[in-house]
């Protein structure tokens, strides 16, 4: 593939760009992401049918991506005349209003550094692409879909929860896993670590490599032993030394404090 057609990596800072979409007349990516995650998609074209169940699907889950603080940008080699008009047919005929914003892009230039277009799929569509990016603008991970088969919005909201989670909790995440599953533990390096990872009685130990935990329970708290109880006291430790009900007393005016003669025995 040339240059021209560039792919970022898992790592890479995404590309900034500035833009048209269905809700911006000048756009910025970086400014418009604040501090918040962004999965980037790109579709085929505008008014097709399995473009449009892919819309439906982000839009039915955009409040899900929403409460955790991520948002949707949608992309595709079309005019914003096309891409309103698509939007507008989709609210009217399957009565889903599209809230986030769609970039036009007819002179591929963002979709070209972003690497969607693929020569031998097609020269003139951009393929199912998927970027999540982090807050800091890094990529941190990316699914290619084909022309004909369509994108899984369950799936993407579970990545970017299992990324959001392995980067909360300092773990990864097991095969299937699912919000609330237990994670894994990161495996030790040093027989050190493998004896204190064995000795971690929070972690559902599978071999002194794999380790799972629940982050959804909080660690146990150690409750320290109970004091012994004190010995009785004397009458002569009960009752109090002159000089320690002097000190009680408030201190006169000139700084030195009331002394008075102890009571009789």
């Amino acid at each position: 593939m040339s240059e021209e057609y560039g792919l970022p990596r898992i790592g890479d800072h995404a590309p900034d760009f500035s833009a048209v979409t269905t809700q911006h007349t000048e756009f910025n990516f970086s400014v418009w992401q604040e501090q918040d995650w962004v999965v980037l998609f790109s579709h085929p074209a505008d008014f097709t049918p399995v473009c449009t169940t892919e819309l439906i699907a982000f839009a039915r889950l955009h409040e899900l991506f929403t409460q955790q603080k991520v948002k949707l940008l949608g992309l595709s080699v079309e005019s914003i005349h096309a891409h309103l008009a698509w939007v507008r047919n989709i609210q009217e005929k399957m009565n889903v209003e599209i809230t986030f914003p769609i970039i036009a892009d007819s002179d591929m230039k963002i979709a070209k550094r972003y690497g969607m277009i693929h020569p031998n799929a097609s020269s003139t569509a951009t393929v199912r692409a998927v970027f999540i990016i982090d807050p800091k603008r890094i990529i941190r991970a990316l699914v290619y879909y084909p022309l004909n088969a369509g994108r899984n919005v369950d799936e993407i909201l579970r990545l970017v929860t299992a990324l959001q989670t392995t980067q909360r909790f300092a773990c990864a995440t097991p095969a299937n896993w699912q919000e609330g599953d237990k994670v894994v533990v990161p495996p030790p390096k040093t027989l050190q670590e493998v004896e204190q990872n064995l000795a971690t009685p929070e972690y559902d130990h599978q071999d002194f490599y794999l380790a799972f935990k629940d982050i959804s329970k909080p660690p146990e708290a150690i409750i320290p032993a109970p004091a012994e109880p004190d010995a009785p006291k004397t009458s002569e430790e009960e009752t109090p030394k002159s000089s320690e009900v002097s000190a009680a007393k408030p201190v006169e005016g000139n700084g030195a404090p009331s002394v008075e003669a102890a009571p009789p025995a």
